[in-house]
């Protein structure tokens, strides 16, 4: 059964974190990263996931500084709250946070990292700026293209869904490709964006279940 911890980031700020045990012989620790919505329900239910496969999973609430423990639904209005919080969180304290998380997990053995969205940008930040990350595995990152001369400090995968409106599948790969020939770039042909969300209107199984075991490879190779 999952909790709520308290961690200490990098600036002192004391944050929440959705916290799980391993729930199968344990094989490392796993920083789950929230979607723009916070660590809700279905990041809670991916944080579960994790437990089960045998990591201890941790998914830092990482909008504490201006919502404590915010949630957002998937509507209009939870989207504008999600993209106004995730805009106004500057990138080095949410990897001040994630590196908490890191610190926290790895007196305990391996450390790795999986994002979603949002948090999909901040694993491929992370696997670039964040020393003690065993490996990365980042879901439809709006930053990764940005991003892409970024060199990863461990090994990293991307997950992209082709039909997703916002994020140019072939245009990441091209960026990523140019600067990392090693980096492998996923691209699940009939899914969206947010497809390991196992919300109706998003969720893509078959994509889903690929991409974690893809990454589930990933780590246990790490």
């Amino acid at each position: 059964m999952g909790e709520t911890i308290t961690l200490r980031g990098a600036d002192d700020f004391e944050f929440s974190a959705y916290h799980e045990q391993a729930l199968a012989p344990r094989k490392g620790g796993v920083i789950v990263l929230q979607e723009i919505f916070g660590v809700d329900r279905h990041i809670r239910a991916d944080v579960e996931r994790w437990a089960k496969a045998g990591y201890e999973a941790v998914a830092p609430s990482l909008y504490d500084r201006r919502e404590p423990s915010f949630t957002a639904g998937h509507d209009p209005e939870g989207l504008t709250a999600g993209v106004t919080h995730a805009r106004a969180t500057p990138l080095d304290q949410a990897l001040g946070d994630i590196a908490a998380c890191r610190d926290f997990l790895a007196e305990r053995g391996k450390v790795f990292v999986v994002g979603y969205c949002y948090g999909g940008s901040l694993a491929w930040l992370s696997a670039g700026k964040l020393e003690g990350v065993a490996a990365a595995s980042s879901y439809y990152g709006s930053l990764v293209q940005a991003n892409a001369a970024l060199q990863p400090l461990c090994p990293t995968i991307i997950h992209l869904g082709r039909t997703d409106p916002g994020i140019k599948a072939d245009d990441v790969e091209a960026a990523v490709l140019a600067h990392h020939t090693d980096v492998p770039v996923y691209i699940y042909e009939d899914a969206g964006h947010g497809f390991n969300n196992e919300s109706p209107e998003r969720y893509g199984e078959k994509a889903a279940d690929l991409a974690r075991a893809r990454t589930r490879e990933l780590f246990e190779a790490a």
